[in-house]
């Protein structure tokens, strides 16, 4: 596989690379640096050449591509990089405690919503991806976007979406009440379905059906960035949302009985012709000889049931010596849409690169129904405040949907607390 960048931004790159001899973070320069001011047996002054390294920081599943990135790289280049593979959930807070220090990598792999604690700790360095953004899903840059600038190059986006068991039900439902009439003429033993804690809930898949009553947690400035002191959780449509989730729990509809494991269990069993879920579940529906298709989440409410996007890529560190080579890798290599069809092939999550989400899309029906969904979601909140409102949020929405109290009036203490919490 060849990543190689465009020839004209290539030859630049590294000339500029060489230029500066560049050295990555603990590395040391000096040599290639005097040897620049030495002239050739010709008595020409001699080029420097490129030095140092970069070291980024990659988990298992992403390693080997990103390996055949760093080879091109550096034989465009001259500049090695040494890839250290991670265990993905410990990246954040690795990268945080490393580089205040002068430790860790150039560049790390990670999540979106990781960006309110690695600004706040001053730890990550805006990416420059002049032109190169607009080659990006919107909604793949917008995760990205914090305080009006983009700290990433995204590769992936992941966000749920109605799954069908096309032999129970041939059509895709228009409206959540439509939904369940098709789920009850089945006759499967559940119209719907979604994996509920008994305790918490699940803000994350109930999120849709919130949207749809015009009730996002938070308000968003002009960028599509969230603006931590606009709460909208506990406006007019959050108190409607709740008295939906009561009249759902009082039916049935919606259990905090039936957990992740046993809603998946009972659609492989074909006890059901829809599941609220994400891609990760496909592969079960599809072994257990389920007829899947992919739909777009009914709105319960007169807006668009507008799920998260969680969306992945890989960012630069703040104390990076070697930032343009670098935003080179990251912008040129690791945003080629070669990488970007490879990283899609190994975890097969929607490419963020539109050329290779336009890919993806035409060769896999899957893949093609959660990026529609996906494209048209909305960034989980990346900002620190919403550390503070998850608790709050699922104890409530499942004593509700459990009747413990009038709905109303349980939406707007969790307003309350969710508020005085993220003062």
């Amino acid at each position: 596989m060849r990543t190689h960048a465009p020839d004209i931004f290539r030859i630049s790159a590294v000339l500029s690379i060489s230029a500066l001899a560049l050295t990555a973070c603990g590395g040391d320069g000096g040599d290639n640096a005097a040897n620049a001011d030495e002239a050739d047996g010709d008595g020409d002054t001699a080029a420097p050449e490129a030095a140092g390294e970069l070291e980024v920081w990659v988990d298992a599943d992403r390693a080997d591509v990103l390996a055949d990135a760093a080879s091109d790289f550096e034989d465009d280049t001259g500049i090695a990089v040494n890839l250290v593979q991670q265990d993905f959930a410990e990246v954040r807070d690795q990268f945080v405690s490393q580089v205040p220090t002068g430790e860790g990598p150039d560049i790390a792999v990670g999540a979106h919503d990781w960006l309110g604690v690695l600004v706040t700790n001053g730890v990550v360095a805006p990416v420059e991806l002049g032109d190169a953004a607009e080659d990006f899903e919107d909604v793949a840059i917008e995760a990205w976007t914090y305080d009006g600038q983009v700290y990433g190059v995204p590769y992936s986006i992941e966000n749920i979406a109605l799954l069908r068991n096309a032999d129970l039900v041939d059509q895709a439902p228009d409206s959540f009440d439509e939904m369940i009439d098709l789920g009850e003429e089945s006759g499967a033993s559940y119209p719907f379905l979604v994996g509920l804690d008994a305790q918490t809930a699940d803000p994350y898949h109930l999120y849709p059906f919130q949207m749809s009553f015009g009730a996002p947690v938070f308000g968003q400035n002009s960028d599509g960035s969230y603006d931590a002191e606009e709460l909208t959780i506990g406006n007019e449509g959050g108190v409607e949302f709740a008295q939906w989730l009561s009249d759902q729990g009082e039916a049935g509809t919606l259990s905090t009985n039936i957990d992740g494991d046993l809603a998946l269990e009972n659609f492989v069993d074909g006890e059901s012709p829809f599941l609220l879920t994400g891609p990760w579940n496909v592969p079960a529906a599809e072994e257990a000889g389920i007829n899947v298709e992919v739909d777009g989440i009914p709105a319960a409410g007169d807006q668009e049931a507008q799920p998260f996007a969680g969306v992945q890529g890989f960012f630069l560190s703040a104390q990076s010596e070697n930032t343009l080579a670098a935003t080179t890798f990251l912008v040129d290599y690791v945003g080629s849409p070669e990488v970007q069809q490879s990283l899609y092939e190994v975890g097969g999550r929607a490419p963020a690169l539109t050329e290779s989400f336009e890919s993806a899309m035409a060769e896999d029906d899957i893949v093609a129904g959660f990026g529609e969904v996906g494209a048209e979601a909305v960034p989980m909140p990346a900002i620190p405040e919403m550390g503070a409102v998850w608790d709050y949020w699922g104890a409530s929405q499942a004593a509700i949907i459990n009747g413990e109290g009038d709905p109303a009036g349980l939406w707007e203490q969790m307003s309350e607390d969710i508020a005085e919490a993220t003062e």
